[in-house]
């Protein structure tokens, strides 16, 4: 029994061998079969081949009629350019180019064929600059390079390592042939750690030795942004554009790459790659118009977004995942991406990344500055570009969901303005222009009131509506930036140019008067020159409901009173709504002046101006005395005609042509009221009459400047309670 158990275990060891050894040849036999099959792939894939060959080629191989070399660089080029190429193919052909290994004539070739198909690896890219830094490479060559690295970058895997090597990157500047691509790519990596005192002593020499280049100027302002107390030079408040696109020579396979492979990198291609149907028409369009889509620049499933758990800004949908991942949210190099997402707005309203808000605004400047504005004004731009539609559009629901304006609009606007026929996409340039900051009274002339003035003269009738619209809006926009800014010291506007301009509370009121005293004159000729047309009037009327409450509703120790030629217009209109609304500015500029007065005698903390109680004084004495008591052109008063022209009117009585009976305005209420009364005419049911047809306005007129007093018996039009009168 023992025995026949000793050999059932003996039999089972066997077998179990056996089936291992079986498992193992099957394992060994697939390992190979797969081997095998990896190299028969290869054998058969001449770009794979040609990889193998350049990652192994050894440096000093000839150049010079080497057909393997020329027909491995041939197979490689056409799949770059075609279908652009992997990242380990990026890898390999840049390594191989920027090592020297067969000279720099094919350096300069593979760099241009050097088109990714999705990113490009971060190590490749720190290994290049390590060759720039211990390779002879020709100028002109390292020019090409990072030519080919700002082209690319928002392409770039991730940004951490290159960042490591800013000290490396930036010995560069001191090259004055690679001094511009330097600033523009320290510009893009530039942090708050970044910033040292000697790498601004060396950029102040070179703006010295230099001068002031717009490169130089850009970076120095992105330093001043991270550490003010080292950057004491004064920079201007705008600047042309400092850096260029440099994409022209991969611009045309880089887009055709993307449309090919359907990518969803976003990068600056996206902006200015559009290529375009070619036409007969030689005039330049709106290429660099484009929002590019929303998209980070690491890849969902690449091994860096799983290693440091970056959350891709696409996939960002709701509310809660912005709160979930606000610290694992990188922002994209290509700002202008942005413009397309409200929750990637309010991530970046959250962060208030100085460098964030620069780089957007650099975006801006160059869509909106160097392409928009000349290409409607030298190049014939027609306004119904929809790419420009699309991108004010967008940039104009960007500062309303901001509410604030952005440096880089507000300095395209100044000098669009001079050049702009007022048609050309004329709702969002009014739009744009006014979300404009406070504009300092020293330069508010030159920059806004002058363009504005002879296209506004020189308009029809609605391009002036929508003129004094727009600047009601923009004085509505200061009065509600003040009441939310205003410091006991002073007044601090910080824009999301995040440039803030400081600027005195009697500095802002400057502001604040010219804009009124501008939109007064305006106001006056228009309506000279519309035969003062009831739509003209009623968009000025609007912009003095806002004027008259500036103290009581925004806290703003100002009253401006309207010029005559806005007054008598608005009192003789010959539409109701009209005297109406005057009575009820009449109404808010008396609460607004009593409250004033108040608060100075008790604080002496600011002064309204004599002539100002007295223009107003002028102006509701004439209006009682010509609605209520019936003393038109009577001696004394503010319009005087002579008796012997009145008597050739023919007109009866003509000092009571404009009280509240036979006003042109209200005639036709008069005269529907006595036949509702038969014969009697009661003055205090006529009023009521009024009063029940709306005018609401004209309501608290009476009741707050006219004290009625009871006097029985008169048919007097006074300041009394009505008695019946014959019509």
């Amino acid at each position: 029994m023992a025995k026949a158990a000793n050999l059932s275990r003996s039999d089972l060891d066997s077998s179990s061998g056996s089936d291992l050894s079986v498992s193992s040849r099957t394992s060994n036999r697939s390992l190979r079969v797969v081997e095998k099959e990896r190299r028969r792939n290869e054998a058969g894939d001449p770009f794979l081949l040609s990889l193998k060959y350049f990652s192994k080629v050894e440096a000093g191989t000839p150049r010079i009629g080497n057909d393997v070399l020329e027909r491995h660089l041939v197979q490689v080029e056409r799949v770059g350019l075609s279908r652009g190429l992997p990242p380990e193919a990026i890898s390999v052909m840049l390594d191989y180019a920027m090592s020297l290994r067969t000279g720099g004539k094919i350096c300069v070739r593979v760099l241009k064929f050097l088109i990714p198909a999705t990113v490009v690896p971060q190590e490749a890219v720190v290994q290049a600059v390590a060759w720039l830094c211990v390779s002879k490479i020709a100028i002109s060559t390292q020019v090409l390079f990072l030519r080919w690295l700002l082209t690319v970058f928002d392409m770039i895997d991730s940004k951490d390592n290159l960042r490591a090597i800013y000290g490396f990157i930036f010995h560069f500047v001191t090259e004055e042939n690679l001094s511009p691509y330097i600033c523009h790519l320290l510009y893009l990596l530039t942090r708050r750690e970044s910033v040292r005192p000697f790498r601004v002593r060396k950029l102040l020499d070179l703006q010295t030795k230099m001068g002031r280049q717009p490169f130089l100027l850009h970076l120095l302002s992105l330093y001043k942004v991270f550490c003010p107390e080292l950057v004491t030079l004064a920079l201007p408040s705008q600047m042309r554009s400092g850096f260029k696109n440099h994409n022209s020579m991969w611009k045309a396979a880089l887009s055709a790459v993307q449309k090919r492979n359907n990518s969803q990198v976003s990068s600056d291609i996206s902006l200015t790659l559009g290529v375009k149907h070619k036409t007969n028409s030689r005039k330049r369009k709106y290429h660099h118009l484009e929002v590019p889509s929303l998209s980070s620049s690491v890849q969902r499933n690449s091994p860096f977004s799983s290693s440091r758990k970056v959350f891709p800004l696409e996939q960002l949908h709701t509310f809660p995942q912005l709160l979930d991942n606000l610290h694992r949210i990188e922002l994209p190099s290509q700002m202008g991406s942005l413009l397309g997402s409200n929750l990637s707005l309010c991530y970046l309203d959250y962060v208030q990344d100085d460098s964030a808000f620069l780089r957007l605004n650099f975006w801006l400047g160059h869509a909106l500055h160097e392409e928009f504005l000349f290409c409607s004004s030298r190049d014939g731009g027609s306004g119904s570009s929809s790419e420009a539609l699309h991108l004010l559009n967008r940039l104009l629901s960007t500062q309303h969901f901001l509410q604030e304006g952005f440096s880089s609009t507000e300095g395209f606007l100044y000098k669009f303005l001079n050049v702009w026929d007022g048609s050309l996409l004329r709702p969002q340039i009014l739009g744009l222009l006014s979300d404009i900051p406070v504009v300092p009274s020293s330069c508010i002339n030159q920059l806004l009131f002058e363009p504005l003035v002879q296209l506004f003269f020189t308009s029809t009738l609605f391009f002036k509506c929508s003129v004094i619209d727009c600047l009601n809006n923009m004085l509505l926009k200061w009065l509600t930036w003040h009441s939310v800014y205003a410091l006991e010291d002073g007044l601090d506007i910080s824009l999301h140019s995040h440039t803030p301009m400081n600027m005195s509370l009697s500095g802002f009121m400057d502001s604040v008067v010219e804009l009124v005293r501008f939109v007064g004159r305006l106001a006056a000729v228009g309506l000279q020159l519309e035969g003062c047309h009831s739509l003209l009037l009623s968009f000025i009327l609007d912009f003095y409901e806002t004027v008259c409450d500036m103290f009581l509703k925004y806290g703003l120790p100002l009253v401006v009173m309207p010029p005559v030629g806005v007054f008598y217009p608005a009192l003789f209109a010959t539409d109701p709504v009209s005297v109406d609304r005057l009575g009820y500015i009449m109404y808010r500029y008396k609460n607004n002046l009593i409250s004033a007065k108040c608060q100075q005698k008790e604080t002496k903390a600011f002064h309204i101006s004599r002539q100002t109680y007295r223009e107003f004084n002028h102006y509701l004495s004439f209006m009682v005395s010509c609605l209520w008591n019936s003393k038109m052109f009577l001696p004394g008063m503010a319009i005087e005609v002579d008796q012997e022209l009145l008597s050739l009117s023919k007109v009866a009585k003509p000092w009571t042509s404009f009280d509240l009976i036979h006003h042109p305005a209200f005639l036709g209420y008069a005269l529907d009221f006595h036949h509702k009364v038969s014969e009697n005419f009661y003055w205090d049911w006529y009023l009521e009459f009024l009063f029940s047809q709306g005018f609401q306005g004209l309501q608290q007129f009476v009741q707050s400047s006219i004290t009625r007093r009871s006097v029985a018996g008169t048919n007097d039009q006074g300041q009394g309670d009505r008695q019946p009168t014959n019509s």
